[in-house]
């Protein structure tokens, strides 16, 4: 199952807004014979996708799927049927699929004489590339992380407004691998007109990566011509509006969205109780003066904190990388 979720991680960006799965096919003997992940929207999804890579020797196999096989006919047909047809004896799977549309698929399966398995490692699948989909599903909007970058004193720029580079190459390495897998990232337009960013995924030699997300600039100023945002490397969407509700509606289905800045846009999507996931990139850098990262208005009291728990911490360098949960 682990490896299926490795596999899965492929799908994460280029398989929204279907759920990215990952599968394994394993022969009678335990060899793996087949991989798969979901492929862009249209295209097949992870079982289909592991029983051609296997080929004939699906015939009796045991599948390992990180997500319930469907049961429906959208654009493909069903991956129940997809496993039958190709005589698939086990199928082992994480998550169960909590859209009635597609669920079903293990009772399909069970039908027609497969030995199913469910719920295996799921907490390790539903933290993994399944868990910003799986959230949509429960809560009908994107799984939404807050990317912090500052100072052990919370400065994300000096006071003439310097910033670059508050974190060193693994933090922004990170950053750009995370980027990869997003649906889109949102900024202010603040931030467009002092930084000029490009907010596209980037490998170290600057080419780009296969997968980028919509570049989502919120705010009523224009966005300057010629600004880097504007290029062709990504989709660019501009939504005229300081309400991070707004925002995401204009999304339409996206699945994951990082919120990026600056510290009015990331304090405005935590006052309207919109983060779900605060990633905070720590350097080992004190500046005590400058912006900060965060600006959150009407904070008059500790009592008026928001508060997460921490989930992971993570060594990138000489940074520091807190994950905390909401």
């Amino acid at each position: 199952m682990h490896l299926a979720i490795d596999e899965s991680r492929h799908a994460q960006g280029i398989s929204s807004p279907n759920p990215p799965v990952g599968a394994i096919i394993l022969a009678a003997d335990g060899t793996i014979v087949g991989r798969g992940h979901t492929q862009p929207p249209g295209g097949p999804h992870a079982e289909v996708i592991a029983i051609i890579d296997a080929g004939p020797a699906t015939r009796g196999a045991t599948a390992v799927v990180t997500l319930e096989p469907c049961d429906h006919t959208g654009r493909t047909g069903p991956c129940s049927t997809a496993l039958i047809d190709a005589g698939i004896a086990e199928v082992h799977y994480a998550s169960d699929d909590p859209n009635p549309a597609a669920a079903g698929g293990a009772q399909t399966l069970r039908d027609a004489g497969v030995v199913v398995v469910g719920g295996v490692e799921s907490a390790a699948a539903e933290a993994g590339p399944l868990r910003a989909w799986l959230f949509r599903q429960r809560h009908g909007r994107p799984f939404v992380t807050a990317k912090l970058a500052a100072t052990v004193d919370g400065r994300i720029a000096a006071p003439d407004g310097t910033s670059q580079w508050i974190t060193g190459v693994p933090a922004r390495r990170r950053a750009h691998r995370q980027r990869g897998a997003l649906d889109a990232i949102v900024v202010g337009t603040g931030t467009v007109i002092r930084d000029d960013p490009a907010l596209t995924a980037r490998y170290d030699d600057g080419t780009l990566r296969p997968h980028q997300p919509t570049r989502v600039v919120m705010g009523l100023r224009d966005i300057p011509s010629g600004a880097r945002v504007t290029d062709d490397s990504a989709p660019l969407r501009h939504v005229r509006t300081h309400d991070p509700t707004q925002v995401l509606d204009a999304l339409g289905d996206a699945l994951w969205v990082l919120v990026e800045g600056g510290p009015g846009i990331v304090g405005a999507f935590l006052d309207a109780g919109l983060v779900d996931e605060v990633e905070a990139y720590v350097a080992p850098v004190v500046l005590g003066a400058g912006a900060s990262s965060v600006d959150i208005g009407g904070v008059h009291t500790l009592t008026d904190a928001r508060r997460f728990s921490l989930t992971a911490v993570e060594t990138l360098g000489d940074d520091v990388l807190l994950r905390l949960s909401r």
